[in-house]
């Protein structure tokens, strides 16, 4: 008897983050870290469920999951095997949905809801064959991983048979890499030291914590004062001496003129990248302030909607550092496609991961991207934060400033059970409390 996709259940999970000003920035003032959470359940009787989900930051991720409900539909009944074999095929029949597309088409709510679906097909079938996502995509044929991707709209800028020849080479001296991988780890770097609403007392702590732990690299959120800025950048560079890299984060704040006179403003701390200077839509926006603050790098990457804003914004020149999501887009196989264009335009990838469980997500993208793909890490790492590792069964792990790479099988998604009863939305066990404090007061 074929096994199948029995159910897909979805919960709005929260978490209070905004409270100790975690997360915040010159745009986000005030996250509560959410996540809206897919599972996909089977009649298998091997135990195993797909888990998946996509980030948000409080109100409306009620809607994100009603999003994620809505794809029910094109899930329920699939048979296992086939679903794992092929999520490419699953992901183009939710894309192309006739109606839901007009919600769309690629961008937004909706897609995100399909990235959420895909990425937990993805942790079914790294499940089902014992493997963590990166070691599935490393060992997978470079044929099957180049049918995976979706090349309409970006043909123009790859095609099938070059991206399986970026495959084909990368599987070159692959073996060697995942040895020195499973040694050493993958480079990070933290954003714990730099919301935009800790004191200073708190960012010099943080900043020299980090170092100790072996980071390299910290970033500072930027972009709501001037004065502020150029004061809390002097502060962290005091903490942290003239050889840890300091990145800065505007969270799209400025207009291009604006960026590119408070980037200058701030060049004396010599920042390693400006990111998010405008709006992630703006691609000549990017390019002309690409332009005028260098040797300041431009990384933009954690709001950009799809494959095709990533194909221009590599084509027009507009980054250098491209900052891929794993719940933005459409699930793994978009980021498949980021990744390969990426590696055409030779431009490194340093993934966004400030939410509730990017980080578990997103190492095994650059994994699999530094085993089987561009075959290097330099200039590449990826971004840590420390909340909220304990609600995932398979939390990251940080040694010397590196990522560990999973060896749990499928995509490091899966929530604890006690978790998702704490901090489901409003009904949890935390939420009812604190509402009902709220409503008697």
């Amino acid at each position: 008897m074929t096994s199948t996709i029995t159910a897909l259940d979805t919960y709005d999970i929260r978490f209070p983050t905004s409270r100790q000003l975690d997360g915040s920035d010159a745009m986000n003032p005030d996250p509560d870290y959410s996540a809206a959470y897919v599972v996909l359940r089977t009649d298998a009787g091997d135990g195993h469920e797909g888990h998946g989900f996509t980030f948000t930051i409080g109100r409306g991720n009620d809607i994100q999951v009603a999003a994620i409900r809505a794809l029910a539909d094109h899930i329920i009944g699939r048979p296992v095997s086939q679903v794992c074999a092929d999520p490419g095929s699953l992901q183009r029949d939710m894309v192309g949905d006739s109606q839901l597309r007009w919600l769309g088409p690629e961008k937004g709510v909706m897609h995100m809801a399909i990235g959420a679906v895909v990425n937990a097909v993805w942790d079914l079938a790294g499940k089902r064959v014992g493997k963590p996502v990166w070691k599935l995509l490393a060992d997978a044929e470079p044929e099957w991983l180049a049918g995976q991707v979706d090349y309409r709209y970006i043909a123009d800028a790859l095609t099938y048979d070059e991206a399986l020849c970026l495959l084909q080479s990368g599987r070159q001296g692959s073996a060697a890499r995942e040895t020195q991988l499973l040694e050493c780890g993958y480079p990070g770097y933290t954003t714990s030291p730099g919301w935009l609403g800790y004191s200073d007392e708190r960012l010099t702590r943080l900043a020299k914590e980090a170092v100790a732990d072996g980071f390299t690299q910290i970033k500072l959120k930027v972009g709501a004062d001037l004065e502020d800025d150029i004061r809390r950048l002097r502060v962290a560079r005091a903490a942290v001496g003239p050889d840890i890299r300091i990145a800065i984060d505007a969270n799209q704040r400025w207009d291009v003129a604006e960026a590119v006179e408070w980037i200058r403003a701030l060049g004396q701390f010599a920042p390693y990248w400006i990111e998010e200077p405008t709006s992630p839509d703006d691609i000549l926006g990017h390019a002309t302030v690409r332009r005028a603050v260098a040797p300041v790098k431009v990384a933009t990457g954690e709001h950009v909607q799809n494959r095709i804003v990533f194909k221009q914004l590599l084509q027009a020149g507009a980054i250098d550092i491209l900052q891929l999501d794993a719940a933005r887009v459409g699930g793994v196989n978009e980021n498949l496609a980021i990744l390969l264009l990426a590696a055409k335009h030779r431009v490194p990838v340093c993934p966004h991961a400030g939410g509730v469980g990017l980080c578990e997500l997103v190492q095994h993208l650059s994994m699999f991207d530094y085993v089987a793909l561009s075959g290097t890490t330099e200039d590449r790492t990826i971004e840590y934060v420390d909340h909220l590792h304990e609600h995932f069964l398979t939390p990251v792990a940080i040694n010397n400033g590196h990522y560990a790479a999973p060896s749990a099988p499928g995509f490091s998604a899966q929530m604890h059970e006690q978790s998702i009863t704490d901090f489901r939305y409003p009904d949890g066990t935390f939420w009812a409390v604190d509402l009902e404090r709220d409503s008697a007061t």
